[in-house]
């Protein structure tokens, strides 16, 4: 099932959107018309992607994408008449994966869909790889530590060190890093 959150102050380019959407496949369209809204119901109800007006009240567009994207990790496409330098660098900077200019053409807007949803899935992989080298980084940083303690304490090379840490690893089903942390320990 898909679901999408259409935010716009003006209700007939609500209704336009809406039609489209249906007609791409979306079964359930969520629609609000001002920015406060928009979050409160991309919260509760999830929506796959949301399209937003950036003129709106109570909360512009970015800013509504802004604290939308802070905790659902979905596409956001900005509708604007306006598309001003500042407005794009606001959109770029709230991670906006697509801007529609008004009046929206119909066959505009499933390219658009596409492309953020695209943009979307990639800026999560890149950051789950950076967590994930983050991680590799830090064990990597704490068994080199613990590497060190052994071929001081003990007199071993540093292959040795690594055979060590390595067999007591496999002995009792532990990571390296969980040794190098128990070796720091009794540091």
């Amino acid at each position: 099932m898909r679901k999408a959150l259409v935010c716009d102050d003006e209700p007939i380019i609500r209704m336009s959107l809406k039609s489209k959407l249906a007609e791409l496949g979306f079964d359930e369209i969520v629609e609000c018309g001002d920015g406060e809204e928009a979050v409160r119901l991309a919260l509760d109800k999830l929506p796959d992607i949301a399209i937003l007006d950036v003129s709106m009240p109570k909360k512009d567009g970015v800013t509504a994408a802004r604290d939308i994207r802070r905790k659902l990790k979905i596409p956001i496409i900005l509708l604007t008449a306006c598309y001003d330098p500042d407005t794009v660098k606001r959109a770029k900077e709230s991670g906006i994966g697509g801007i529609l200019t008004k009046p929206f053409r119909e066959q505009d807007l499933w390219p658009a869909i596409e492309v953020a949803c695209a943009h979307a899935d990639e800026v999560e992989t890149l950051k789950e790889q950076v967590e994930d080298l983050k991680e590799t980084l830090e064990s990597r940083k704490v068994i080199e530590k613990a590497k060190g303690i052994l071929m001081q304490k003990q007199g071993l090379s540093e292959p040795e060190a690594f055979r060590r840490m390595q067999k007591l690893a496999m002995d009792k089903r532990k990571s390296m890093r969980q040794i190098a942390e128990a070796i720091l320990l009794t540091e």
